[in-house]
Order: C-alpha cells, then structure tokens, then sequence
C-alpha cells in the first residue's frame, strides 16, 4: 500500500470492545482504534521536565492531539518492582506506569540499555561493556513490562513500542497471545549489520525486532543497516516495497523522520522575549555574537571537539576575540554511569582551558553550563543566537536543530551547523553541514556563519522552515500510525 492510500477496515474490526467516553481513538475505515504507547520512561502529568529529551517530548506532542494511553516507566526506583500499574488521567491521555526495582535499574537500564545498546548503536563499540547478568535484567523487565500491559489491552488497540530499551517487548506480547498491529520506532541510529555484530546476541534482537509488525527508522542509512542484516545473517527474503520475510514473520521497515511542533516552538521563542531570563542574556552577552549548543552530557554530541573547534577559531581569528560568546548548555545525564562521570570532568577541563588562555576580565568567551531550562527559555536563547553548533558525532535525528530554526525570526535568522552524521542533516541541506571530527573545519564552519549576509541567511532558513512544517511531528505520527493501522496481522 502507498502512502496516502485510503485504509479499508477488515470487517472483523466492525465488531469492536466498549469504548471509554474519556479518551480519543483513531478511526480506520470503519473501525475505531485507540493508541497505546508504550517508552521506557513516561513523563509526568502536567508536561514534560526541563531536561526530558527528544523522545518524551515528541510522543506527549502526539498523545495529546491524538489521545490514547501512554504505559512506561514512572522514574521511580522501589524496593519492589509494581505488581500492577499505577493510572492516572490528563484529558483525553491515560498514564500507566511500573516502578523498577533496584536491580532491575540497574542491570536493565543502566545495565543494558546504557552500557551496551547505546554507545553500539552510536558506533562506540570500544565503550561497550556487555554482561550476561545485564542482558538477563533487559530480558526480564521487557517481560514484566509485557505481563502487565497486556491484560490492559483490548484486540483493537494499535501499540506503538519506542526505542532501544524495549526491543524484546513485542516478542513478549506476541508470546501472551497479542495479536493487534503492534509497531516499534527507533530513534537512535541503527549501526552498519557488521558493527551490529559486536554484539553477542544480535540475532535473538532482529529476531525480537521481527516480531513487531513494523519497524520505524530516522534515516534511510539506519533502515539500510537493518536490510542489510537481515540479507547477510537473518537469510531474510525481501518480497519488496519495504516487506521483509524473516524468522518466521512478515515485517515491513520504513523512514519516519520525526519532527517538532512547530508552531509551539516559535510561539515560545517570540513569547520568551520580554521575559527577565531573556534581558539577562542579552546585558550579558551586550553586542557580542552569541553561539550556543544544548545537548545533554553524552559521548554522541562531540562536545570535546566542539569546544577545540572554538578554540581553534579564537587562536586563527584573533578578530573573534571579545566579539564572540559560546553558551554550552548540557544537563547531566547517566550519572551512574563511569564513561559519563570522566566526561564531565574532562569537558569542564577543557572548558576552564579555553576560557583561561583567551578570557579577559570583561570578556569570558565558553560558558559551560550543566544544568536544565525549560522548553520556553532555550527557545529564547535560540531566538537571540547568531549561531547553533550541532556537531554530534552520531544522532538519530537531534531536534535541538530543527527547535533551532523554528526558533529564529523571519527576518533576521540564524545559522545552523549542523553534523554530518545527525539524521537531521538528510532533511536540513540548507544548514551549514561539517564532519565533527574536523576541528579545522568547524571553525571554519562557525566564521562562515559568523559572516554570512542577512540575505543567504534568510534563503536557507525558509528551505528549513518548508521542510520543518511539512515534516512537523503531527505528520510524522499520522503516517506511522497510517502505515500501522494498513497491516493485516491474520496472515
């Protein structure tokens, strides 16, 4: 089925359960369908926390236009794992949350999820600390988080299971007996199959990701990666059009590039003008050219690197001294985890170096900052800076680069510069694009931002903008959710 094609219900799906009157559903055909959610980590009620990443903000953008019900992780560390959900109700949204045990955090996420499936996935193979103990805690919360959500969930119910941590869950459902549409997203990278096979049990997670119905990728080289697998060690059959056939099951693999609201991004850019954070920002940074990164304290944005790219710059360009100031804002995260501790001293090291050998006293050219803002202030920052620096050495998609252009002013913007190796540099060609691992090059890259005339600035960002709004993140969940909906499980 092309996207775009009109959805005919099976006439089974007439014959639907009782639906609650306080939550919204999606109709296909003629059946009504709701929409369950299922992340690592659900966000409280009342919006997301100043520091919540890409992913928590993207599905609660989508939850609350389409409603439905979001099932998770509550955050919280007991004693005990929950031995039955914890419910609560915003509107048409319906939260149900699980605590972990102590073990389970620390051998499921921390374990697992953190130390192996995330620096692989992000092609840092050499941080890849895997034990047998951590992969028996994935595959027992997987489990747990299966064994509690099912029972809630009726036969016509579209399930949508996101990210790395939970891989395994659609195999568990499908052992309980699940039969709905169940479709998984990633929104990390999917490395190159002969990286994948780092690890030791690659093939029991294909098998696992085959057990969904349909998998979502950021970028076409992420699904490349998962086809290629699948042809080379799975002996999967490509039946063509995206449709795999593979240990058993059929699954169809496509790119759903994910977005941002746009439309509330800019709002809260030009909202957060007059605000007091905003006039101490700008008595600070006087008529200097303000820079800024906001990533979270993670191996994957290349910070050190960044840091040697203004720094290069400020020794090439003496002309940028005392006219430029970098804001680097990068809450902590992973705390428990070594690799993350060493990082952060390194950077605040390298920071204090930078800021040492060119700072004056009324001049401090890197402000390192490791703490959250909320949505609202960051968009006013990204308003206010002449550039954003986006060099992160592997991204899924990193919407801080499109929160960046939709934050700008129409008629004075910005310039985004943005890795190569962010999935969001297959859709922003008009930003200006480096290798961050060329530090020569990104300082380059920042003076010709620096530079550049009101009037190429502009052309670029109206590119942005068109792809920014047509590719928002309402379109990203209609046509997962479109494409879901269209598959037929009683093969």
């Amino acid at each position: 089925m092309r996207e775009g094609d009109a959805v005919t219900a099976d006439p089974a799906d007439t014959a639907i359960d009782p639906l609650p009157p306080d939550r919204a559903y999606y109709r296909v055909g003629r059946a009504t369908r709701r929409l369950v959610v299922v992340s690592n980590r659900v966000t409280p009620m009342g919006g997301a926390k100043p520091d919540s990443g890409g992913l928590a903000m993207a599905i609660r953008s989508a939850l609350q236009e389409s409603g439905g019900m979001w099932f998770g992780w509550s955050g919280e560390v007991a004693e005990e794992p929950t031995d039955e959900p914890g419910i609560a109700v915003d509107g048409p949204l319906t939260f149900a949350t699980l605590d972990l045990s102590r073990r389970d955090y620390d051998e499921y996420y921390i374990g697992y999820a953190n130390r192996v499936l995330w620096p692989l996935f992000h092609y840092r193979s050499e941080l890849v600390e895997f034990s047998r103990r951590y992969l028996a805690g994935y595959l027992r919360v997987n489990q747990m988080f299966a064994q509690r959500l099912a029972p809630m969930l009726s036969t016509q119910d579209l399930v949508w299971v996101h990210d790395y941590h939970l891989i395994p869950l659609g195999e568990e459902l499908r052992k309980l007996g699940r039969t709905q549409p169940i479709g998984f997203f990633l929104h990390t990278p999917f490395p190159a199959a002969e990286l994948f096979r780092v690890l030791p049990n690659h093939r029991d997670l294909v098998r696992s990701l085959c057990a969904y119905d349909l998998v979502g990728f950021q970028t076409q080289q992420d699904l490349d990666g998962f086809r290629d697998y699948l042809l080379r060690w799975a002996r999967g059959e490509e039946l063509g059009r995206g449709v795999w056939q593979a240990f058993g099951r059929i699954v169809r693999a496509q790119v759903f590039p994910i977005g941002i609201d746009v439309g509330t991004v800019a709002a809260q850019a030009a909202n957060a003008d007059g605000t007091r954070h905003m006039g101490r920002l700008r008595q600070s940074v006087g008529n200097r050219a303000l820079m800024i990164g906001v990533d979270r304290l993670d191996y994957s944005k290349g910070l050190a690197a960044r840091f040697q790219a203004y720094s290069h710059l400020l020794e090439t360009h003496q002309e940028t001294r005392g006219r430029t100031v970098l804001i680097q804002i990068a809450p902590p995260s992973r705390s428990e985890v070594p690799e993350y501790q060493e990082m952060r001293k390194t950077l605040a090291a390298v920071a204090g170096q930078i800021n040492s050998r060119y700072g004056e006293f009324d001049w401090t050219p890197l402000r390192y900052i490791n703490k959250s803002f909320s949505h609202q202030i960051l968009a006013g920052f990204f308003r206010a800076s002449r550039i954003a620096l986006v060099t992160s050495l592997r991204d899924g998609m990193n919407l801080v680069a499109k929160e960046y252009v939709a934050s700008q002013p129409a008629d004075d913007p910005g310039v985004l510069i943005l890795s190569c190796f962010a999935g969001a540099a297959r859709e922003l060609g008009e930003a200006v694009i480096v290798n961050p691992f060329d530090i020569e090059g990104m300082a380059e890259a920042i003076l010709q931002g620096l530079n550049m005339p009101v009037g190429e600035r502009k052309e670029r960002w109206a590119a942005m903008m068109k792809v920014l709004e047509r590719n928002d993140i309402t379109a990203w969940r209609e046509r997962f959710v479109r494409a879901l909906s269209a598959i037929d499980t009683r093969r």
